[in-house]
């Protein structure tokens, strides 16, 4: 164990790691030396930030409580505190099985730990740390979500919609640029929804024209978008700012009618071609990125049959899938019968992977000869690894350049024009244009 240290432990996604970042910036400026997602955490405290999205996750979660729990018994840490989604909704239960535990938070009043410990609760400036790449940042614009899907159990973990005011995002994004970042990632669990709830209206092309005003933002990035009531303002701000991405995250989750009413989607098959071509027409090469649901209650092999289909007409740039897992409390769990045998949802997976697969080696290799403006996010041995604007970091193809056929050396997180020499299913070879 080590005085004066802190490990935090992050779980689940982007949304939760901005927690941790804000609360390591709590630790620092009263004193401590913190580290994050350490592989073998030794500080006085130890905070784990869980994830409770699906049994998965979960289970993850609770594994890594249960280990630090006993490297604390044993002495190899000090205080262990646990936060997040699975402890926001599971505090009691959790309390009750791992009392090793010096105790627990949730999504909302994990910043009363520093109080609890005895110390100074301050505003420090800048607000957060940065644990990513430090040219690259997520930036949470609400909590919460007031749609009511039937398998997600999101809203009953976080709440319903809490934006916050359009300053406060863009004073944080001032602060970020003046530490270095350059590319923003904007996230909420709905961003299309942002500002109702203090606004009276959508607000988000708003908000994003501020972001992109700021000097020094050379890229937004927006995640989590939801298909029904979409502002189509907001394309409009990114078709004519250039440093706003050509890019969006909405997650479709299927599109057989019969799928989408039990999933209570509130969106039909008709509408969610409509939305597709709605968006490539407002603009022109942007990537699209979604996810999607095999095995959900009620899926019929003619309702996946559709999904195929539409997969193949979208010819999404960017797409990832999961099976349903019934999760406790959901609308799903309490009307449905979890009816679709778990070897058929995992052939269906496979198919709709694959089908995908072969549409991302066809888009990848229409890029060959073209010229892209990169970031450089790292090397990796023998090549520099950098993405465009058309992904994001961690989850979309790469675009990768050999380091040693250079003449000069790239620099971490600065930008270069690129020209694609190669292209495999998922990530593309490229070589600097001088």
């Amino acid at each position: 164990m080590i005085k004066n240290r802190v490990d935090i432990v992050t779980m689940g996604c982007s949304k939760n790691l901005v927690d941790s970042e804000t609360l390591m910036r709590l630790f620092q400026v009263n004193g401590y030396e913190c580290f994050h997602d350490n592989d073998n955490p030794s500080g006085e405290i130890v905070v784990v930030n869980t994830c409770g999205f699906i049994q998965d996750a979960k289970q993850e979660s609770i594994d890594i409580i249960l280990q630090l729990a006993q490297a604390r018994q044993r002495g190899d840490i000090g205080k262990l505190f646990v936060m997040g989604c699975l402890s926001e909704r599971y505090r009691k239960e959790l309390k009750e099985e791992i009392p090793e535990v010096d105790g627990y938070y949730g999504k909302f009043d994990y910043k009363q730990l520093i109080a609890d410990l005895g110390m100074p609760m301050s505003q420090p400036s800048p607000a957060r740390c940065v644990t990513t790449p430090p040219h690259y940042a997520y930036v949470k614009i609400s909590e919460g979500c007031d749609r009511h899907c039937a398998y997600c159990a999101i809203p009953i973990m976080t709440g319903k919609l809490q934006s916050r005011p359009m300053e406060i995002v863009v004073e944080e994004v001032r602060q970020l640029v003046g530490m270095g970042v350059v590319e923003f990632q904007v996230i909420a669990q709905e961003l299309t929804a942002y500002g109702i709830d203090i606004y009276g209206e959508r607000r988000i092309a708003q908000l994003i024209d501020a972001i992109a005003d700021v000097p020094g933002v050379e890229w937004v990035r927006l995640h989590y978008a939801y298909p029904a009531q979409f502002p189509y303002d907001l394309l409009e701000v990114m078709a004519r700012r250039d440093n706003v991405c050509k890019y969006l995250d909405v997650a479709l989750q299927h599109v057989s009618d019969n799928v989408l009413k039990r999933m209570r989607r509130n969106f039909t098959a008709e509408q969610t071609r409509q939305f597709v071509t709605n968006v490539r027409n407002a603009v022109p090469g942007i990537a699209l990125r979604t996810t999607m649901m095999v095995g959900f209650p009620g899926e019929t092999e003619e309702d996946f049959l559709q999904l195929m289909e539409f997969v193949k007409w979208a010819r999404f740039e960017r797409m990832g899938a999961f099976a349903y897992s019934e999760e406790e409390g959901t609308y799903a769990a309490e009307h449905y019968d979890d009816n679709v045998p778990e070897e058929v949802k995992a052939q269906r997976l496979d198919r709709l992977m694959a089908l995908q697969q072969r549409i991302s080696a066809e888009i990848e290799e229409q890029a060959v000869g073209k010229t892209f403006k990169v970031v450089v996010d790292r090397r990796e041995g023998d090549y520099y690894i950098a993405r465009t604007q058309f992904s994001s970091p961690e989850v979309d193809p790469e675009v990768l350049i050999p380091a040693g056929t250079l003449s000069r050396q790239l620099a971490i997180g600065k930008f270069y024009n690129v020209k694609i020499t190669g292209a495999e299913e998922f990530d593309l070879y490229a070589t600097p244009v001088i």
